[in-house]
């Protein structure tokens, strides 16, 4: 029982369960039907992915104090209401069964996933 941090899009690895996409938006060129066999998602949680204007900070962010930055504002939208009730169930959940949560970006140190996965240990969730 344990959260998985993956990346999206990926080969599934055994045991990784249920695999939720915390992004702004579905994958690009590929169809509804195909998200769960195309190894992509097999739910969409878009309440956990940074705002889209949070998302071009990330992008834009070269230097680790720039990346800071973004953490910072990430952190800061993750306590709105809507995202901190989903942590606190995925929190929960991670107690009682194994999922994944995931991002499509290659590296995952300058992904917000990094950051998710930090937050979620904060609040007690299982990690691998």
């Amino acid at each position: 029982m344990a959260i998985h941090v993956v990346r999206l899009g990926s080969p599934r690895v055994p045991g990784e369960g249920v695999r939720i996409g915390t992004v702004r938006r579905p994958p690009r060129g590929v169809k509804k039907t195909e998200y769960a066999s195309g190894n992509w998602y097999d739910i969409w949680l878009p309440e956990l992915a940074p705002s889209d204007a949070l998302v071009k900070v990330a992008l834009a962010a070269r230097t680790p104090k720039q990346w800071a930055a973004f953490e910072r504002r990430y952190r800061r939208e993750l306590t709105a209401p809507t995202a901190a009730h989903v942590l606190g169930l995925l929190v929960l959940l991670s107690h009682r069964t194994t999922f994944s949560v995931g991002c499509y970006c290659e590296d995952e140190a300058r992904c917000h996933r990094s950051i998710l996965k930090q937050v979620l240990a904060e609040q007690g969730a299982r990690l691998p």
